[in-house]
Order: structure tokens, then sequence, then C-alpha cells
């Protein structure tokens, strides 16, 4: 889960795995798989890096076969 913040300045948790992507239009805009869409004051390099963050805390990144590394041991 990552912490964004909507228009009105409340903050809200979103599940990262949902995300199908963010865009700015100038207002960062999240579209999760659904369809669902918030708009939201963080900038979309930092709704990005927090998905990152929450990746590697799941350890999703940190999975070899994930990564596409040759059998590392």
């Amino acid at each position: 889960m990552i912490k964004v913040t909507r228009l009105n300045g409340m903050e809200f948790t979103l599940n990262a795995l949902y995300i199908e992507k963010i865009e700015s239009f100038p207002d960062t805009t999240i579209t999760l798989t659904t369809g669902t869409k918030y708009i939201v004051l963080d900038t979309a390099d930092e709704v990005l890096s927090r998905i990152t963050e929450f990746y590697k805390e799941v350890q999703l990144l940190t999975n070899p076969h994930v990564r596409g590394a040759e059998d590392e041991e």
C-alpha cells in the first residue's frame, strides 16, 4: 500500500499492485486496473518512487525470477 493525497489534502492509501498507469494532466491521475481513477496532489515521480519502495518491501523486486536474472545463488 502507498499513501497519496487527494486534492482536498486528505491522505489515503492505495494498493500499488492495482495501479495500471500514472499520468500528469498537469494534476497526477492514477488509473487502477479496475478503471477507477484518482486525482492526487503528489507528483507522478513521487507516486512512482512510493510504488518502487512498496515493491521492495514486499520483495517483489528482489525475486530473481521476476527480475529475469539467470540462476542466482
